[in-house]
């Protein structure tokens, strides 16, 4: 080593006072924490069920059909110690100068072993490759058990797959090449910084795990975020009634209404000027109308999936009609806005009332047979866990619902922030839609129990008078109006075939269109982008795989082609309205009060 190379290792090494002050502020912290999780233990109605999710039974089923048959158990294991052995024996050729082919190879998208060290060091390929051959075989064998009943066999498949990300190589520091790298580079420095920020998220989740996936503090709500101009003309319990001002001279003749899902906040319609739909919207002529949600707290524990259709949508309806002078209208329902939207729309079915002369729904579902794998969080030993601890609050925390979701893609959401934060020791890296993520929204007890028993474990809302709203048994049968399915082919949290059921439940003229990418990608994709494509078929055949097997694909955002069909159901041109023109009033200015509750 050279005397510059040796000045410059004791210069990049941490200084011993500074470390020795920070490890200590580390264990003052880890202390305070330890003792405040102790403290909420005995409050905690989980702590009563060590098994709130029902894993145990399933796997315990799982082990019942699988020692019914041993043969097939043994003849996995002996091709599991073949490929061993094939792996071996490639590692030794490599280490001889040979190279030949992988026994097992990441799947294509998986981010985890793009290091250079996991294809060029002999070590870490074998450490990859021996990961990839035993989860591959672990979550073959549990596929492929006879006699498991659908649920069953997907509760296995799902947290299997959690069990094989979690013990990923890449996860651990002795096994990532990247870290280690790091980390005698850094003299250990990258491990301090990763627990100082594992400590800080802890103690922002008071005590739970609340990774963080952004740069919280470079985005404000208003400022560099929801920035599409407009005013808050309404307001009920449950939301603020927002109105983006024109920005053409001429405006089509029908208010165009998007009601968002109330589990985030409406402003992924609007993360920045590039890609907002909501701004996009309103340069192409029409006035927009969004409700923004409320955060409900305790005091709006008992509100109920009617509550959200009276003081949301039927009440922004005769607001707007205030504002406008216009009692016809547009809409659009957003994942869980667009449930309620159907369920609305049968309402006002029964009530002859016909202000709503289109439907456009964005990732939504009304048939909850299929829904993916949410599904393996529904089971009545689940619902009554998350019952009992909304009972206590009133309403189930936002970063519960988060952590479900983050679930579904956990090598992306959750394992790629542990090895980022806690492991390389880094701050996440700002970004809008993150930002948005975490911004999640609390649900109210009484609502979101009826949700989750009604929609996803009975699967009433399919059924002609399974549901009541306001009072009235409701049927989709009944919704007559032109509607605009959209879905995405890749969606986690909506399937593309379970949505796709929607366009056999309606009684009107349906078009279905399917977008490339997923629940928030596939949407959120403006023309400019040039990103993505879409599919359209101009019938809707009672499976889908048989739409997709006649369907067209065309480059490029769906965005055009629901503006092309919702033209045609404009009702002409009118001069712009400004908002405070008719007889609603400004309440100030958007994005309101209500979105800027953070969790």
């Amino acid at each position: 080593m050279t005397d510059q190379q040796a000045s410059e290792t004791e210069n990049s090494s941490p200084d011993p006072e500074e470390l020795s002050a920070t490890m200590a502020e580390i264990a003052e912290r880890s202390q305070r924490l330890v003792a405040d999780f102790l403290s909420r233990q005995a409050d905690d109605p989980n702590i009563a069920n060590p098994d709130p999710l029902n894993i145990g039974s399933a796997f315990m089923e799982l082990c019942h059909h699988m020692m019914r048959n041993p043969t097939k158990l043994v003849e996995a294991q002996m091709e599991l110690w073949q490929n061993y052995m094939q792996l071996w024996q490639n590692t030794t050729l490599r280490m001889m100068g040979e190279a030949p082919e992988p026994v097992a190879a990441p799947m294509q998208g998986d981010r985890r072993f793009r290091d250079e060290a996991w294809e060029e060091n002999e070590v870490f390929d074998y450490i990859k490759q021996s990961y990839l051959l035993s989860s591959q075989w672990v979550q073959s064998l549990v596929h492929d058990v006879d006699g498991l009943d659908d649920k069953t066999a997907q509760k296995v498949d799902f947290y299997t797959r959690q069990f094989v990300d979690a013990i990923s190589p890449t996860n651990f520091l002795m096994t990532n090449p990247e870290v280690l790298r790091t980390t005698l580079e850094s003299g250990g420095e990258n491990l301090v910084k990763g627990l100082q920020n594992l400590l800080d998220d802890l103690e922002r989740g008071k005590g739970k795990l609340q990774i963080k996936m952004t740069d919280l503090d470079a985005f404000k709500v208003g400022e560099n975020v929801a920035t599409t101009p407009g005013a808050v003309i309404g307001k009920t319990d449950l939301m603020e009634l927002l109105q983006y001002t024109p920005s053409t001279d001429k405006v089509a003749k029908r208010p165009l209404m998007i009601i968002p899902p109330w589990i985030n906040k409406y402003y992924i319609l609007d993360l920045r000027p590039g890609n907002s739909f909501i701004k996009w919207a309103v340069e192409q002529g029409h006035t927009v109308f969004v409700l923004s949600w409320v955060n409900p707290d305790s005091e709006l524990a008992e509100k109920s999936f009617s509550d959200y259709a009276k003081e949301g949508i039927l009440t922004a309806l005769d607001m707007i009609q205030e504002a406008t002078g216009e009692s016809d209208i547009n809409a659009i329902g957003y994942c869980l806005g667009g449930t309620l939207l159907t369920s609305t729309l049968a309402y006002m079915a029964k009530k002859n009332d016909d202000r709503i002369k289109s439907a456009t729904f964005l990732t939504t579902l009304t048939d909850f047979e299929n829904p993916g794998e949410l599904s393996v969080f529904i089971d009545e030993e689940q619902i009554e866990s998350l019952e009992q601890k909304m009972a206590k609050d009133g309403f189930l925390e936002g970063r519960d619902m988060a952590t479900s979701f983050n679930m579904l893609r956990a090598n992306d959401l959750i394992w790629s922030f542990v090895v980022n934060n806690y492991m390389l020791g880094k701050d996440p890296f700002p970004f809008d839609l993150l930002y948005w993520n975490s911004d999640s929204t609390r649900m109210p007890k009484a609502m979101h129990s009826f949700y989750l028993r009604n929609m996803y474990q009975k699967n009433l809302l399919r059924e002609p008078g399974g549901i009541s709203i306001l009072g009235e048994r409701i049927d989709l049968r009944d919704i007559k109006i032109p509607a605009y399915f959209l879905s995405t082919r890749e969606d986690h949290i909506a399937p593309w075939k379970a949505t796709y059921a929607g366009t056999q439940l309606l009684s009107g003229q349906v078009k279905f269109v399917l977008s490339a990418s997923g629940h928030i990608a596939g949407v959120v994709n403006p023309p400019a982008s040039k990103k993505y494509c879409h599919w359209t078929y101009n019938r809707n055949p009672a499976e889908p795989d048989q739409w997709l097997e006649k369907a067209t694909q065309h480059e490029g955002s769906w965005w055009t082609d629901w503006q092309n069909w919702i033209s045609r159901r404009t009702g002409g041109e009118v001069d712009a309205r400004q908002p405070g023109d008719g007889d609603r009033k400004v309440i100030g200015p958007a994005p309101g009060e209500y979105v800027k509750v953070r969790p």
